[in-house]
């Protein structure tokens, strides 16, 4: 390709859209690189939900208020202070003029339905879901003249000093050709689809994931930044895992594969043990510590049990659970020793203490002396059928990333690369140093696809 664009943005989903919109309407040429096939693009944006939102009223499909300090401190709680503060405030303050703007380039929401009520205040539901944003964006995207190519692999990034010069790319599977561009934005992703990479990180037992969000994210772009000298940030073990459904596939299985239930059950390990509180807050902010804890038992594998009193209080799987007459039927279904999962439940059950159950709040009903507590939603699981899923870790997406500033900008030791920006999952790192917060990769999207594209835009002007 001998043409010269203004700005070449690698990716195709809601960051790399954001940017590439942004650039394009600031007057840019802009081409996006997306890795995917056609029916496949958008990265994990497809699998989204929601955008969680700082709003100082209401505004729709948002109720009340969430402003600055309280996003921070649940940011705070989930990262335990492992955050980049400046970085995580701007992030917050400017997800506020963001919802309008994703409005205004054809995002439409709809209000929180059932199973999600309990963040009709902080979370911004996408009416179609991902899928239907990215669309959207597509769609301006092509108005705005922006070229698109798809099955576009990115195998180099070519840097002289603190400039990059072109970028090699192999599309449709044809032979390596070069981009030239004046301008760069990186929004490719973290590596969570490379197996081996995540194996080098967790060792061997990372072979048991699964992948819950796109296979096209295997961070070559990542790597070869990396490898000449990029500033990184973010601990290559630290990821956003969830607990998902055990016959998920192995890449793509989105968010219909993640289960929901944990709150309201007894969960325990191959051994038939529990090794966490399954009360410890509300799920938005404790979800994505699922994933590990179960990454951490004995073949990677845990086992959520319900009773009929609560399977209708949460978002089922795709998949049908599995159902038994008594907790030894369906501990054998499952695989598990029926003793022994028989006397955890027995012994969970007579810890339990009368209270008001509320389902959508924090209702400190909580057991009592147990090693192990549920500190709310503690009920006895005695009302067959009783119900049971298999959870594996998710993985959706990782945390080593490129280390940017409040401009997006990537640095390496020498200073400022001083045309290559950064956005999305491929620098969340530099804002979540562990842990997850519901909606919030799409806020970091969101918010640093728009400085990325602004302030490439400006260099190129």
């Amino acid at each position: 390709m001998t043409e010269t664009y203004d700005i070449a943005v690698v990716g195709g989903g809601n960051a790399a859209l954001c940017a590439a919109i942004t650039a394009a309407e600031a007057g840019a040429r802009v081409i996006i690189l997306e890795g995917a096939p056609e029916p496949y693009r958008g990265g994990n944006s497809r699998h989204t939900r929601n955008f969680r939102c700082m709003h100082r009223g209401p505004m729709f499909p948002l109720t009340g208020s969430y402003e600055e300090e309280e996003y921070l401190h649940d940011l705070m709680l989930v990262t335990k202070g492992k955050t980049d503060e400046h970085l995580a405030r701007l992030a917050i303050r400017t997800s506020e003029e963001c919802l309008p703007w994703m409005q205004a380039h054809g995002v439409r929401f709809q209000p929180s339905l059932s199973g999600t009520l309990s963040l009709s205040r902080t979370n911004a539901f996408f009416l179609g879901g991902g899928k239907a944003l990215v669309n959207a964006y597509y769609n301006t995207a092509t108005d705005l003249g922006i070229d698109i190519r798809y099955e576009a692999q990115v195998r180099h990034v070519h840097r002289e000093g603190q400039r990059i010069t072109h970028l090699e790319v192999e599309i449709a599977g044809a032979p390596a050709q070069t981009i030239n561009a004046r301008a760069f934005v990186l929004a490719s992703g973290g590596f969570q689809a490379d197996l081996d990479w995540l194996a080098r990180a967790w060792g061997p037992s990372a072979r048991n994931f699964l992948i819950r969000g796109t296979p096209y994210n295997r961070g070559v772009v990542l790597k070869d930044m990396l490898d000449q000298g990029a500033d990184s940030v973010g601990d290559p073990t630290q990821c956003h895992a969830v607990a998902i459904d055990g016959r998920a596939p192995q890449y793509d299985g989105g968010i219909v594969t993640r289960l929901d239930c944990v709150p309201f059950s007894v969960v325990v390990n191959r051994d038939g043990q529990r090794f966490y509180d399954e009360g410890e807050d509300t799920w938005p902010k404790r979800y994505a510590i699922w994933g590990r804890l179960v990454a951490a038992q004995p073949d990677q594998v845990g086992y959520a049990l319900i009773d009929a009193k609560s399977i209708d209080l949460f978002m089922p799987s795709v998949f049908p659970p599995i159902v038994a007459d008594t907790i030894p039927e369906l501990a054998s279904k499952l695989g598990l020793d029926p003793a022994a999962v028989k006397a955890t439940v027995a012994q969970f059950n007579a810890a339990c203490r009368p209270g008001t159950f509320h389902p959508t709040e924090l209702d400190g009903l909580a057991t009592e002396g147990l090693q192990t507590p549920k500190t709310n939603w503690a009920r006895p699981l005695d009302t067959p059928p009783f119900y049971g899923y298999q959870l594996r870790p998710g993985v959706t997406f990782t945390y080593l990333g490129l280390k940017v500033s409040d401009r997006a900008q990537v640095h390496s030791p020498e200073g400022p690369i001083t045309n290559l920006w950064a956005a999305g999952e491929i620098m969340a790192g530099s804002i979540l140093g562990q842990g997850y917060l519901a909606g919030f990769g799409m806020t970091i999207g969101t918010v640093f696809g728009r400085i990325a594209g602004k302030e490439a835009a400006a260099h190129v002007a």
